[in-house]
């Protein structure tokens, strides 16, 4: 649950803190994929994709702390 504070009435500030934090969170891609039925197979597929893309993450960041 994504919680933001209002500070001194800047209502655009807050907006744009909770779009910020709903798109890191991944919600809105929560959303759009629950919204329709996914077949077996393409749900494997997301699933590889998925782990694939955050190893190659993994990866990149290990790679930047270490230089190796």
């Amino acid at each position: 649950m994504s919680i933001v504070y209002v500070r001194d009435g800047n209502l655009e500030q807050a907006m744009r803190a909770l779009k910020k934090k709903i798109s890191l969170e991944g919600v809105l891609r929560e959303c759009r994929r629950r919204s329709y039925f996914e077949c077996p197979s393409q749900k494997r597929m997301r699933k590889k994709a998925e782990a694939v893309r955050r190893t190659r993450k993994m990866l990149r960041r290990r790679h930047e702390i270490n230089g190796f």
